[in-house]
């Protein structure tokens, strides 16, 4: 059902986006532990690893310890109400242009709108454009989470006005530019992959054996999360390091703390004190918690999609 199909009934605009932003809010609540520990490994300069005696973290389960331990269990649903803005509005606009773009290439171009190319090109146009207006919220979310105790920002309304005050608007943007270059990959191999599995399961699967839909397309979603998450992940990791730029006081606590000049710098200095390896930290949780919430979203967006046919 995701995506446009002349055969079937489909999904009208705001029922897709009522779905996209349904799906999107019971995932985050879901994920938020996984988002959190993801953060933090991203943003540790230390190797995480049990032989550096400087590294705050060095493996999930072991993660998960500290924090409970430090901030308590709320801690892991800490910067959830930017959060579920940023999936809410997110969810509802990549669907919703989603649909339209996949009915748009079927009907006025003559692609075949069940084609994985097709789910690629519009998949990846559908995840650019929420991408621009929620980045201030994806950045305040990842400030929530990357703070420690005590506390820098009280609440969102403190972050708001603290950020503008102190950094000016133009830190709501920051690690725009690595967002961009791997939103149109990361949200169309996520389409593409997902309607690709979604094909080979009605081929491989006997028509006896296809009752159980809705486990389908949380595989199906899950499988397509952790490709398009594996090959675009550097990207979220200099995102994540550009978005605490003016944030370092906060981040004291945590270890060594970098500071970068844009995107090219920050790149470098990785490269050169962390390593290639250092591209990849917090790979293992951000694989868990790709599978995890992409298979959800596809999961919830189908079932909701049904519901309201």
């Amino acid at each position: 059902m995701v995506g446009y199909d002349p055969e079937a009934k489909c999904v009208s605009t705001a029922e897709a986006a009522a779905a996209g932003s349904a799906s999107g809010l019971v995932t985050r609540v879901l994920v938020s532990p996984l988002d959190v520990i993801k953060i933090r490994f991203q943003l540790q300069i230390e190797q995480l690893s049990s032989r550096n005696p400087g590294a705050k973290y060095h493996g999930i389960l072991q993660a998960v310890q500290r924090i409970f331990q430090e901030e308590g269990l709320v801690a892991f649903w800490k910067g959830h109400v930017p959060a579920q803005l940023l999936s809410v509005g997110y969810g509802a606009v990549q669907f919703m242009a989603f649909e339209s773009l996949t009915k748009l290439a079927h009907n006025v171009a003559s692609y075949n709108a069940r084609d994985s190319f097709v789910h690629f090109v519009c998949g990846g146009l559908a995840g650019g454009k929420p991408t621009v207006a929620v980045q201030p919220v994806d950045t305040l979310r990842t400030r929530f989470a990357a703070q420690g105790e005590p506390k820098i920002y009280r609440n969102l309304r403190h972050a708001v006005v603290t950020m503008y005050q102190t950094e000016g608007p133009r830190t709501f943007y920051r690690g725009l530019t690595p967002t961009i270059i791997a939103i149109f990959p990361y949200a169309g191999l996520q389409f593409s992959f997902y309607n690709i599995l979604q094909q080979f399961s009605e081929w491989a699967i006997p028509a006896e054996g296809k009752k159980g839909g809705n486990v389908k397309n949380l595989v199906c979603g899950s499988c397509a999360g952790i490709v398009s998450k594996t090959l675009t992940y550097p990207f979220d990791l200099f995102k994540k390091r550009l978005q605490v730029g003016g944030f370092e006081h906060a981040r004291a606590a945590f270890g060594q703390v970098r500071m970068y000049r844009g995107l090219l710098d920050c790149i470098r200095q990785i490269m050169r004190e962390e390593g290639p390896g250092g591209f990849f930290k917090g790979l293992s949780p951000s694989l868990l918690k790709a599978a995890v919430s992409t298979g959800l979203v596809f999961f919830w967006y189908e079932l909701f999609c049904s519901l309201l046919c």
